[in-house]
């Protein structure tokens, strides 16, 4: 089993993570010539910032199980995925879930240490959620909110979301049906807002590389990912991109977090300056930046870029969308939860640092991201060919655990209700699949010699 699985990597690599090219996806910001965008415009950064996801080929299906049910050459246009891979290779059918774990089609169990897409945090099958779904659709399936007519739930709802902010005034909760839909809402609402104060040229919105805000027209012109913009004519051209406040990768020698937060709040001063505070209206940030690699800001990052937009009056939007705020949360103490099982799962995770394929691994909370990279160093990819982070991926998936591959970085945020117990497991799977994957690495390095 574990010859045939080594032998069908080295067969296959997702063909999808060598198209991306960095190219003229990004309008670039001031002083064109930094030490970041030289980074930024290397092929290697598109594959970097890939958003394809990772999957067991048939090949290892095949050995796994004779009796696998497979849909290859579905119908379905599924998003985030290469044409190839729908085509030549069945997908993962999840059928159920319960708890931390779901199952797909054939029985197999996995631990979803993405939480779905970042959004199950209470996991599969909280009896509550359920319970008052159920409850919902037979006494109200659908009514809209159009002319000032809404429905009781959405009412309550919007009090209970207003009630846990401190920033109030003049706060309304707008319910969308996705972060996507809510961030092209985001840039309505600023355009009425800047329009309604005889401010009608205060139009174009400031994001940062790497950054991603969502998948529509509007949203992935604001994400800092090129391959959500090539071949899509994408960015808009109201959009500007600044530096991705990655430290690790980004920060000049010798420079300090602080140092290089101050440098990054300079560049975003310097393009707003460029471009005009007048025509500048809004600044959009994840607090923690999340598809893009699990990226926490720099030490002071945010107290000088607030200074900065508050000095040209620049609005400052923050898309949080890995925060969920219910009823249920407290009453079961989930916050306590987190924090209590936080350090187990980020203490036990970064005890792999030392891996000789790991350049980083970062996080915060119940969120974090690994980042592969040759000899430790951010300067040193691996070739693209070799798919590092795919095999990481794929080794996770044989050992019933599914993770976010994007490129040469992988990224978990498990259910808020994971167990210790586990959490030891999300270890150990993570473990055993990084000693398979150095290992594959070295062969794939003998190779080249």
């Amino acid at each position: 089993m574990h010859s045939l699985t080594e032998k069908m990597i080295s067969k296959r690599f997702l063909r999808s993570q060598l198209t991306s090219q960095a190219g003229a996806c990004l309008r670039r910001i001031a002083g064109s010539h930094t030490h970041e965008e030289h980074i930024l415009r290397s092929p290697a950064f598109a594959r970097w910032n890939s958003t394809e996801a990772t999957q067991l080929t048939e090949d290892v299906l095949s050995a796994e199980s004779k009796d696998v049910k497979g849909f290859k050459g579905h119908d379905m246009l599924a998003p985030f995925t290469a044409g190839s891979q729908s085509s030549e290779t069945h997908p993962l059918v999840i059928a159920r879930s319960e708890g931390s774990y779901v199952y797909d089609i054939n029985g197999k169990k996995y631990l979803d240490s993405l939480a779905g897409l970042w959004c199950t945090a209470l996991g599969g099958n909280e009896p509550r959620l359920v319970d008052a779904a159920i409850k919902q659709l037979n006494t109200l399936p659908f009514y809209h909110s159009f002319w000032n007519r809404t429905t009781k739930p959405s009412l309550d709802l919007a009090k209970e979301l207003l009630e846990t902010f401190t920033a109030r005034k003049m706060g309304k909760a707008f319910f969308t049906n996705s972060g996507s839909e809510a961030n092209d809402t985001q840039v309505k609402l600023v355009w009425y807002y800047n329009n309604a104060l005889g401010r009608p040229q205060k139009k174009k919105f400031i994001a940062r590389m790497k950054s991603y805000h969502g998948s529509t027209l509007i949203a992935a012109s604001l994400s800092g990912l090129p391959a959500l913009h090539q071949k899509f004519d994408l960015p808009t051209p109201f959009v500007l991109h600044t530096d991705c406040p990655h430290y690790w990768r980004f920060h000049l020698p010798g420079e300090t977090e602080e140092e290089f937060s101050t440098r990054l709040a300079n560049n975003l001063e310097s393009l707003i300056l460029k471009e005009g505070p007048e025509t500048i209206a809004a600044f959009i940030a994840e607090p923690v930046m999340g598809a893009g690699g699990v990226i926490p800001p720099p030490a002071t990052y945010f107290e000088k870029v607030q200074a900065i937009v508050k000095k040209y009056d620049i609005l400052f939007i923050a898309d949080e969308s890995f925060n969920f705020f219910s009823m249920v949360y407290r009453e079961r103490n989930i916050v306590e939860q987190v924090k209590s099982i936080a350090p187990r799962f980020q203490d036990g995770l970064k005890a792999f640092s030392s891996s000789p394929i790991i350049g980083e691994i970062r996080g915060t909370g119940l969120i974090l991201g690994t980042e592969f990279v040759d000899n430790k160093s951010p300067n040193d990819l691996f070739p693209p060919e070799w798919g590092v982070g795919t095999i990481f991926g794929q080794e996770c998936e044989k050992r019933g655990m599914l993770v976010r591959v994007a490129g040469d970085s992988i990224m978990m945020s498990p259910p808020f209700i994971i167990s210790p117990k586990e959490v030891d497991e999300l270890i150990s799977i993570y473990g055993e699949a990084l000693k398979a994957t150095e290992l594959r690495v070295a062969e794939l390095k003998s190779q080249q010699k």
